[in-house]
């Protein structure tokens, strides 16, 4: 079998990547397995959720459509809200997965092929959360068309291509493209396996059409890996560009706290940070409700919590390093502003960041904990926590207290902000649910790569 491996790259056995003495078909029918059958009563269950969580957000905006975002907390000068932190923490989610598929691909780290199809997954449906609130911060989407794309008319109105915020559409939506294609072209030796074994005619047509005609031919894995390589070259440098782009929406404004050079390295570790503790999330969850743990094995978590810790430590570095250059500016309002996020009204907000950015993953120093389910479930969802709340902080303390004492004014999110963020992550899951109910989350093909040969009466994969 002709894999990606056989790229002119040697492959070392490595049997922590997959444990169980599992053989080739013992893969299709374990990755498989959730495909073919009924949805269980838990994956119902955490769709219905999704399916209502994501209703009620949506019942929130469409109310916020009808009277206006003043039912918003934003006020003046806090312009910027729930919104655009949202936005930001979730392309921030979207991270890990372009950083498993491409990077790790490219410098053949071997232990990503248990986890890069959830990862890229992911990816995905995270770029699509986060793509919806720049349309729902413009009040009326509807009137889009008309008023934001570059089409030559009579008003002689066209986009302010200098402004950040243009760049974003670019940035992001050149990420999602790479992304997705990236991610289908993984998915068709895979979706040729669930072909070959699918009985219901419906299904095995819609399965040919969608893996492209693939037989499993030396020609056929030739072009693949020359394709997935080069989409690979290609994702690799989005990793840094798209959160460095998302960093500039504050780093080109001429506000104290904002305007700093650390922001495009220090907004790519956090997206690395927050997307790889979405993945711990998701895939704790995924192996223990699929049975997967020969191939998302602890080896493969131990990794990525290493990361987080990693990551985390140079979060918590930025973090320090801009009280540093606060002072070092000799600019009172710099100074005030850092000040102020530390000690001032939203004290609470930043050093719940802190705590749960920065001293929280130090746990995983200790192997034990590392290697520990519940220990690294229970942190990850604290790095999201935090996250969020570094959005939070950067976002509101720069605004809330203007130059002019009279201007300032507290932000406080409003019913409509909170139902809204909570209905992104019912749209997140709603995808996610359905990814792990109708495609593979393990890449076969390339879990096959690092195991040992099969053994004599495998079946012909």
């Amino acid at each position: 079998m002709a894999t990606i491996a056989n790229s002119g790259i040697e492959k070392p056995l490595n049997e922590a990547l997959v444990t169980g003495a599992k053989t080739f078909a013992d893969v299709n029918n374990d990755v498989s397995r959730p495909l073919e059958s009924f949805p269980t009563k838990i994956w119902w269950i955490c769709f219905i959720t999704a399916m209502v969580v994501f209703s009620i957000g949506a019942g929130a905006v469409l109310d916020a459509f009808e009277k206006g975002l003043g039912v918003l907390g934003l006020n003046q000068p806090i312009g910027w809200g729930s919104y655009i932190i949202t936005f930001v923490f979730w392309v921030g989610i979207g991270h890990a997965g372009t950083l498993i598929s491409a990077i790790l691909f490219l410098f053949r780290q071997k232990w990503r092929t248990g986890i890069n199809r959830s990862a890229e997954a992911m990816t995905i449906f995270a770029v699509m959360t986060a793509l919806l609130f720049p349309v729902i911060h413009t009040g009326r989407p509807w009137l889009a068309i008309v008023w934001l794309f570059p089409y030559p008319n009579q008003r002689q109105l066209w986009v302010n291509f200098r402004s950040p915020l243009e760049w974003d559409v670019f940035a992001v939506s050149t990420y999602f493209t790479i992304s997705l294609i990236f991610w289908y072209v993984g998915l068709i030796p895979d979706l040729a396996s669930i072909r070959d074994r699918a009985k219901n005619k419906i299904r095995k047509v819609l399965l040919t059409v969608a893996s492209l005609g693939w037989r499993g031919s030396n020609k056929n894995w030739n072009n693949y890996e020359a394709a997935y390589l080069i989409f690979a070259g290609l994702s690799t440098p989005l990793v840094l560009s798209v959160h460095s782009v998302v960093s500039f929406d504050f780093a080109v404004a001429q506000l104290p706290g904002w305007h700093t050079t650390i922001f495009p390295p220090y907004f790519v570790a956090g997206a690395i940070f927050s997307g790889f503790a979405m993945v711990v999330t998701l895939l704790v969850i995924a192996r223990e409700v699929f049975g997967l743990k020969h191939y998302i094995t602890m080896d493969h978590l131990e990794k990525m919590n290493k990361i987080i810790m990693a990551t985390g430590m140079l979060v918590g570095y930025a973090y320090a390093i801009e009280f540093f250059i606060a002072w070092y500016s000799g600019s009172a309002f710099e100074s005030f502003t850092f000040v102020n996020r530390a000690f001032g009204p939203y004290w609470w907000a930043y050093w719940t960041m802190a705590v749960c950015n920065v001293f929280i993953p130090q746990i995983f120093w200790i192997r034990k904990m590392r290697r520990s389910v519940p220990v690294m479930f229970v942190v990850s969802l604290f790095v999201n926590i935090g996250m969020w709340f570094e959005r939070f902080v950067i976002t509101v303390t720069s605004l809330h207290r203007d130059f002019l004492p009279s201007s300032w004014k507290m932000y406080i999110p409003q019913l409509h902000d909170w139902l809204t963020i909570f209905g992104s992550f019912g749209f997140f899951f709603i995808w996610f649910l359905l990814f792990v109910r109708f495609l593979p989350t393990i890449a076969m093909a390339e879990v096959k790569s690092v195991m040992d040969q099969p053994q004599k009466g495998d079946a012909h994969v």
